[in-house]
């Protein structure tokens, strides 16, 4: 029995939440998502409370599935209420980034400018050394993030690259010289 699954899922106030066939919409202050629903899964509501249940808890691709659609029911509640955000911070000499119109352009140490589109959805914030990727949807939210850190990954000798602000990254030691002090 999936213990993620079993979990109540509480709807807040400002959240409207329909269920038809194997669709489940959230509607909420900051906008609207849509999640398809396997055949086995069914949603169970009960005044301002969600409850998902499998047909078979038994079989194991129910099982599994079960703590998945639960997760993601419960980040959508959370997405149109709150919303996501991860941040991104440039590490090296003369790394910027800057927004023009609806492209992300990095300046990364490359030969050229790498412009990234960002996706309907999402906002992002950019400062000098700073980028804010902001949206509903959390899955979209971190595969943009993982796809501008992905350019210039940090590397461990120097820190250089594009990493999470919460990242840390594991330095090494460099080459030592032989026979430096003689």
């Amino acid at each position: 029995m999936s213990r993620v699954g079993k979990k109540i899922i509480s709807i807040p106030e400002n959240v409207e939440v329909k269920v038809q066939a194997q669709q489940i919409l959230i509607k909420g202050p900051k906008g609207e998502l849509k999640q398809f629903l396997p055949d086995f899964i069914k949603i169970e509501r009960k005044d301002n409370q969600l409850k998902v249940l499998v047909e078979k808890p038994e079989e194991k691709k129910q099982r599994s599935c079960w703590g998945t659609f639960a997760r993601l029911i419960f980040n959508m509640i959370q997405g149109v209420t709150q919303g996501f955000e991860k941040k991104l911070e440039l590490v090296g000499v003369g790394y910027r980034a800057e927004k023009r119109e609806n492209k992300i352009i990095l300046n990364i140490g490359f030969s050229h400018l790498i412009e990234y589109q960002i996706p309907e959805n999402i906002e992002a914030e950019v400062e000098q050394r700073t980028i804010v990727i902001k949206g509903i949807d959390k899955q979209l939210v971190g595969e943009t993030a993982a796809q501008i850190r992905k350019f210039k990954k940090p590397e461990p000798y120097k820190g250089k690259g594009i990493k999470y602000s919460d990242e840390i990254v594991r330095r090494k030691a460099g080459k030592k010289v032989a026979g430096a002090g003689t």
